[in-house]
């Protein structure tokens, strides 16, 4: 691979008396060469570099519409440790006249359910032959600054960043351009990598290598270590062993030591929280981002971890070209088959579709988007199709709120009698267990009947996503604990599940702010420090 080197390359129309140069320094840091991109979505390593093409892929708000780009970051690559001031040098091959993007964050974006959380960054742009420079600084979602540079930027370019103290500077082909504010992006120490492309376009990564107060981290070792009593340990000791999980992030099982030390020591059962649904996976018809659903099954796999995957049909968290799709059945069973197929023997379980009933509806289903192109055969449909894809895979309708006594109950005992009934090959139902306020708590009995109709249709049962929002930890622990023994229990249950395990990156933050707002519902304190609700789990392991 040809590499480019800041100082080495020229580009047209940024001449000029005022312009100053920047020597290149000697010994640079290999970031491409020798470092791992093959992980990540939406790139191809190429004998001419890292191609990079567009995904446009989004975070889509519950009312359908795009909310926030999502574009990719290169979570298990390269990543650099900076302690003080360094030079990074890219060598860029932009053609077509589409815009090209180079992002380097001072920690990786956290998703939280449909909210992205951006960090500090700053993205380099060559966009309508210029360069363009925005930065984050943390405390929205939109740029905090965004400046353009130079003229006649494009083909092959060499770009330089070049921090000193507070200060970015930037050079095109060896010629400084312009500087801004760092705004803190590097104050962390690190520097993470993103890449995205203009829809239509795509760009190639020829070089890029850093100098200074740098030092590379590669992506740490997926293997954790074991404790001598854990909810995973007394899980499988247990006469009919059952799976306890939580849901995960990537994010934070990449970057954060101490979430990822106890996934793997306390579970033996995970749900993606995120990356496995329709606007992660399937951003564009037919273009597929699999990078961080395969590293979340990855990590599972080297820990001894099996895997429910969630979700394959659901009505919200489709990218937007799936909802004005006109051909929707084609789509629906189109994206089961290759989701279900790619993953097929290496995921356990399947969440094939989710939360379909709506009580107050006469046939007790939501008339969502799939109802509206299909009717309710779209969720027969799309059982089949997964057993089709994946035979090995136990498949699960997954369901909030039926957990009490009532009309949401009525409905989905009497759709899953129904499929049952018709041959339908549903194996299970996960009852999600969200807790938010105290109308939500439910007696262990009562959820104890639930388990045993369902056993009579000859259905499984799973707790599914479990949260209890409060911050009286004795009430919390009750909960957690109580549901937890009625599974141990329940021959039919064969797993409980918390959506999350920290608050401190639970799903019932309040996202929309900078910095979140921890919410107060999983066993783990946002310090990851157990609560009582965990000592309350591995009591309810106990026979």
């Amino acid at each position: 691979m040809r590499r480019i080197v800041g100082a080495l390359l020229l580009v047209a129309g940024l001449t000029g008396s005022s312009a100053t140069a920047i020597a290149a320094p000697a010994a640079p840091v290999e970031l491409i060469a020798g470092q791992d991109w093959t992980r990540f979505a939406g790139a191809e390593v190429t004998g001419q570099g890292v191609r990079i093409s567009a995904l446009d892929r989004w975070i889509v708000g519950t009312d359908g519409k795009r909310f926030q780009p999502n574009p990719p970051v290169n979570l298990l690559g390269p990543r650099l440790e900076v302690s003080g001031d360094f030079q990074l040098d890219a060598g860029i091959s932009a053609t077509g006249g589409k815009s090209a993007y180079l992002q380097l964050y001072g920690a990786p974006p956290i998703i939280y359910d449909e909210w992205r959380q951006e960090p500090p960054s700053v993205r380099l742009g060559l966009v309508g032959g210029q360069l363009e420079v925005a930065v984050w600084d943390g405390k929205a979602n939109k740029a905090k600054e965004v400046r353009k540079f130079g003229s006649g930027v494009g083909g092959e370019v060499a770009i330089t960043l070049r921090r000193t103290g507070s200060t970015l500077a930037f050079a095109v082909g060896g010629r400084q351009v312009g500087t801004v504010a760092e705004r803190g992006v590097f104050g962390g120490g690190q520097l993470w990598f993103g890449a995205d492309a203009q829809t239509g376009g795509g760009w190639t990564l020829r070089s890029l290598s850093a100098t200074g107060a740098v030092r590379v981290r590669k992506a740490p070792d997926w293997k954790q270590g074991t404790v001598a009593d854990s909810l995973r340990g007394r899980a499988q000791k247990l006469a009919r062993p059952i799976g306890v999980g939580a849901a995960l992030a990537i994010a934070p099982l990449v970057a954060d030591d101490r979430y990822r030390a106890i996934a793997g020591e306390q579970f033996d059962l995970i749900t993606p929280e995120n990356d496995m649904k329709p606007q992660f996976l399937q951003p564009t018809r037919g273009v597929f981002a699999f990078a961080e659903a395969d590293a979340l099954v990855d990590f599972a796999r080297a820990n001894g971890i099996k895997v429910h995957a969630h979700t394959l049909v659901w009505f919200e968290a489709l990218p937007t070209w799936m909802r004005s799709a006109p051909d929707k059945r084609a789509v629906l069973l189109e994206h089961i088959r290759a989701v279900a197929t790619h993953f097929a023997g290496r995921v356990t379980e399947w969440d094939v579709v989710n939360e379909p009933i709506n009580q107050d509806n006469p046939d007790g289903l939501e008339h969502n988007l799939w109802y509206q192109a299909m009717g309710a055969d779209y969720i027969a449909e799309a059982f089949r199709a997964a057993r089709a894809a994946d035979p090995d895979a136990v498949l699960y309708l997954n369901e909030y709120g039926a957990e009490a006594d009532g009309g949401r109950w009525n409905a989905l005992h009497a759709l899953v009698k129904k499929l049952r009934q018709a041959g339908v090959p549903i194996d299970g139902v996960g009852l999600q267990s969200h807790e938010y306020d105290a109308a939500d708590r439910v007696p262990a009995e009562t959820f104890r009947k639930k388990v045993r109709a369902l056993a009579a249709l000859g259905l499984k049962v799973r707790v599914s996503e479990m949260d209890v929002s409060t911050a009286d930890q004795a009430v919390q622990a009750k909960q957690f604990g109580e549901r937890i023994a009625v599974c141990r229990q329940e021959p039919n249950c064969t797993g409980f599940t918390s959506w999350g395990f920290t608050d401190r990156y639970g799903s019932t933050a309040d996202a929309n702010r900078y910095p979140p707002l921890p919410g107060n519902a999983l066993p783990w304190t946002t310090g990851l420090q157990p609560k009582r609700a965990y000592t309350a789990l591995l009591n309810g392991l106990t026979p």
